[in-house]
C-alpha cells in the first residue's frame, strides 16, 4: 500500500466514524415526575404556546333563536329520558377525569387493563395527554363563557355535586369531550387493531357529556376538533414519541400474557350500545 492508497482508507475511515457519530442521536428521557398544572391534573407534553388556539381555531357558539340553537336544544331534550338508565349511569363515570378512574373507563375499548403498576407509561400517556387536549380548549371556554344546558334550561345535571363549579365555567367547547377523543386518537396509535372500538369509545365518552345536560352537542363536536388538533401537534413532540413506544410495549406483553380487562366490559358495551370487545 503506497502513502497516497493509506491517506485514502485513512479519510474513508476518518469519515466513517464523523457519520457514525452524526446518525447517533441521544435517548430521549422520559420523566418519571411530572408537575401538577391545576386540579390534581399533570402537566402536557406541550408547551402552552404549542397547543391549539381554540379561540381562533373555531367558531363562535350557536347564538339562540338559530337553527343550530335550535339542534343543541333538540338534543338536550331527547337525551332527558335517559335518566336513571344505565347509560345515565355510564355518563355519571364518564364525568370522572380523576386517575385511576379515567384510565378504566378506556380498559374494555383497548381490551387490556390500564394501571399504573402494570402499564406505567400507557397510564402517564393519558394522564399527560388529558392536559394537552382539555386544557386546549381554556382560550374559547374563557373567552365566550356559554351558559350549560342544565343552567339554561333551570334543571339538574347528572352530577349535582359539580354544578357549582359547573356554573362559572364556560360550556364552549367540551374539555371532556377533547380529552376523550384525544385519548381515543391517541390509544389508537397504542393499539391500531383496536381503533374502531376505541373511537366509538372516545365518541360515546363524548356523548356522556349532553346525556349529563352539562354540554350542548356543539360544545362536544367542538371539543373534538380540538382534540385533534392537540394529537396533530403531538406527533412532532419526542417525549410523547417516546413514551408512545414504550406504552405499545407494554400493551404487546399484557396481550402475549393474555391479561383482560378488570372491568364488567359487556354491561358496559350494552349500556353504550357498541361492540367494545372482540368475544363479549
Amino acid at each position: 500500500m503506497n502513502a497516497q492508497t493509506a491517506s485514502i482508507f485513512r479519510l474513508i475511515a476518518a469519515c466513517s466514524l464523523f457519520v457514525g457519530c452524526a446518525s447517533s442521536r441521544p435517548s430521549v428521557v422520559i420523566p418519571k415526575e411530572v408537575p401538577v398544572v391545576r386540579h390534581g391534573i399533570l402537566a402536557g407534553y406541550l408547551k402552552n404556546e404549542d397547543l391549539p388556539n381554540s379561540l381562533t381555531l373555531l367558531p363562535p357558539p350557536p347564538a339562540e333563536k338559530t337553527a343550530a340553537f335550535a339542534g343543541d336544544e333538540d338534543a338536550f331534550k331527547k337525551t332527558r329520558s335517559l335518566k336513571d338508565t344505565p347509560r345515565w349511569k355510564q355518563a355519571i363515570e364518564d364525568a370522572d377525569l380523576k386517575f385511576p378512574k379515567a384510565a378504566e373507563n378506556f380498559s374494555c375499548a383497548l381490551d387490556v387493563p390500564i394501571s399504573e403498576k402494570e402499564t406505567p407509561h400507557l397510564y402517564m400517556l393519558m394522564r399527560r395527554t388529558l392536559a394537552d387536549g382539555a386544557l386546549a380548549t381554556y382560550k374559547a371556554k374563557e373567552h365566550y363563557k356559554r351558559t350549560r344546558p342544565f343552567v339554561f334550561n333551570n334543571t339538574t345535571s347528572c352530577t349535582p355535586h359539580d354544578e357549582q363549579f359547573l356554573r362559572k365555567d364556560g360550556s364552549y367547547p367540551s374539555g371532556h369531550s377533547a380529552a376523550g377523543w384525544t385519548w381515543a386518537l391517541v390509544l389508537s396509535q397504542v393499539a391500531p387493531e383496536r381503533t374502531n372500538e376505541l373511537l366509538a369509545r372516545g365518541l360515546a365518552y363524548g356523548q356522556s357529556r349532553v346525556i349529563c345536560g352539562v354540554h350542548w352537542q356543539s360544545d362536544v363536536t367542538q371539543g373534538r376538533v380540538v382534540a385533534a388538533g392537540a394529537v396533530a401537534r403531538l406527533q412532532s413532540d419526542p417525549i410523547f414519541q417516546a413514551e408512545l413506544e414504550a406504552a405499545k410495549k407494554e400493551v404487546l406483553n399484557l396481550r402475549t400474557q393474555g391479561q383482560k380487562p378488570t372491568r364488567d366490559c359487556k354491561a358496559e358495551a350494552e349500556a353504550l350500545g357498541l361492540n367494545l370487545v372482540s368475544s363479549l
